[in-house]
């Protein structure tokens, strides 16, 4: 890697910033010292938008930590150590172990394409990277050569940059239109702003293993609309070098995520290729099945009442083919009117999901939330009579049980809930203590239970996350993250409790309420 100028700016007291080494769309990278342990360290310098409103930027700064501290318990040989998480000058630091070697993307562009088995052999490791990460709730989402570093002396494979697109508060396609990530090798669903899962990082690997086979993403065009279009609608052709590996790379780059290869089937099929030269047949059942179980419910709420019943199945295919057909009619109805790329990615915002509030909810608005900030794609914004607003996802219902008001959904699989009480001694964080202590007596099964001291808004706060059994041994154990701050007087207590099998999406709920929550008068 280059040199570029020298910077001795110390971080936190302890990283003394020496050699820029790499720059992103996310941010700067240094080689830093660590004046304690007295070692070498890569320090990542997140980039943040400063046209936000102070309190919009320091929302989105405790959003930061939270993903970056997530990202940081992950630990596999081929996702890159982060050592520290740290802020100074309200910008947020992330410490990682410094890689003697070059990025994939590097190597391709000085020694050609790879062969088939080094292929293999990285789209392997990646895979197994992948699956850790995704049981654990975190998405990559950005997926390319860049992001990928080969050790010098071992050739270890090492993904970089693991979440640092959700740490740093981005989406693929922003409200203005223009476009944050790599378009090349990102999914057709997250192309069209939707929100995406596991499935999606599995599309951005396909496309990378064709790059590392030819030398180039079987998506790059000479504009972002011609991206766009090769994307979500052109007939996908991988490369022909991509022959030995073809099944793995057509099941990765199936359009409809439901459908997608899994991280373990593709996984199994590249080292079989590895260790015998023949590919084997996909098998077992679908990407969705198998990757939506991955990412269970994390966060949220204390025992609460058992669902009435099961969430309904979804249709494996029907969701795909609406996602395609609102972005294929944005971008014709754009081109058309001779319109930007941009006013097509408006458009498909705009169309996203119209229909009523669901029955018993209160009044919401989708624009703006809150705060004046945007309620997420699939999300509305309610106004609470208890004195709170919120952006809870669509389709979830509103239900009083006694002090404690939820948004639950459909069957009850997903639980938000929120309490507000006057302040307890010790404050939020003895609090969950106690609850914590008590875990096991309202939570049968309660386990991996841990409280952490934290400020929501400049203000005490405490988070508890834990797993416990679930309400029937059908319905299986479910996660749970707990916030708990003190604000004007008062105690606020938001949580998410969602099956163990479904953890991004709880997480996620999670996310957007405690970032959208604001207080109302009742």
């Amino acid at each position: 890697m280059g040199t570029e100028g020298h910077d001795l700016r110390v971080v936190a007291g302890r990283y003394r910033l020496e050699a820029r080494i790499g720059r992103g769309g996310m941010g700067v990278v240094w080689r830093a010292d660590d004046l304690v342990l007295g070692r070498q360290v890569a320090v990542k310098e997140l980039t943040l938008d400063d046209s936000l409103s102070e309190a919009d930027a320091r929302r989105r700064r405790e959003h930061s930590f939270r993903e970056a501290r997530a990202v940081a318990q992950l630990r596999h040989p081929h996702i890159i150590v982060v050592h520290d998480v740290v802020e100074q000058d309200e910008r947020p630091y992330l410490v990682m172990e410094l890689i003697d070697g070059c990025s994939l993307a590097e190597r391709i562009a000085a020694g050609g394409p790879v062969e088939a088995a080094e292929a293999a052999r990285i789209g392997a490791d990646l895979l197994s990277a992948l699956a850790t990460a995704h049981a654990a709730g975190v998405l990559h989402r950005d997926i390319k050569p860049a992001n990928v570093l080969l050790e010098s002396g071992t050739d270890r494979v090492v993904l970089t940059d693991f979440g640092i697109a959700r740490v740093a508060g981005a989406t693929t396609l922003t409200e203005t239109g223009s476009f944050v990530g790599s378009p090349e090798y990102t999914a057709p669903e997250r192309m069209s702003g939707l929100r995406g899962g596991p499935a999606s990082d599995l599309w951005s690997l396909g496309a990378l293993l064709c790059a590392a086979l030819s030398g180039e993403s079987p998506f790059r065009r000479d504009s972002l609309g011609g991206i766009l279009h090769a994307v979500v609608t052109d007939e996908i052709r991988p490369p022909a070098e991509a022959g030995p590996l073809l099944p793995v790379v057509r099941g990765l780059l199936e359009r409809d995520p439901e459908l997608r290869l899994g991280a373990a089937d593709a996984e199994r099929m590249l080292r079989t290729y590895l260790e015998t030269g023949s590919m084997p047949p996909a098998s077992g059942v679908p990407a969705a099945a198998r990757t939506l179980r991955l990412l269970g419910g994390v966060r949220g709420a204390k025992a609460d009442t058992p669902p009435a019943a099961p969430e309904p199945p979804r249709s494996p295919t029907a969701p795909a083919s609406r996602r395609r057909a609102r972005l294929i009619a944005a971008l014709l109805v754009a081109a058309v009117a001779g319109a930007a790329v941009s006013a097509a990615v408006l458009m498909v915002h705009e169309h996203r999901g119209g229909g009523d509030d669901a029955p018993g909810a209160p009044s919401a608005s989708r624009t703006p939330g809150p705060t004046g900030t945007q309620a997420p794609s699939g999300y509305r914004t309610v106004r609470d009579p208890a004195g709170f607003a919120l952006a809870v996802p669509e389709g979830f219902t509103r239900e009083r049980q006694g002090e404690r008001v939820f948004y639950l959904s459909a069957g009850g699989a997903f639980r938000l809930g929120i309490k507000i009480s006057p302040p307890e001694p010790g404050g939020p964080a003895a609090v969950l203590e106690r609850l914590a202590a008590e875990g096991a007596d309202s939570n049968p099964g309660y386990r991996d239970g841990r409280v952490t001291e934290t400020s929501h808004e400049k203000h005490p706060a405490a988070l508890w996350e834990f797993t416990w059994n679930g309400y029937t041994a059908a319905e299986g154990p479910r996660h749970t993250y707990d916030l708990c701050w003190e604000e004007g007087g008062r105690m606020y207590d938001v949580w998410v409790s969602g099956p163990s099998g479904r953890v991004r999406e709880a997480r996620e709920h999670f996310d957007v309420a405690v970032d959208t929550f604001t207080v109302t008068a009742p």
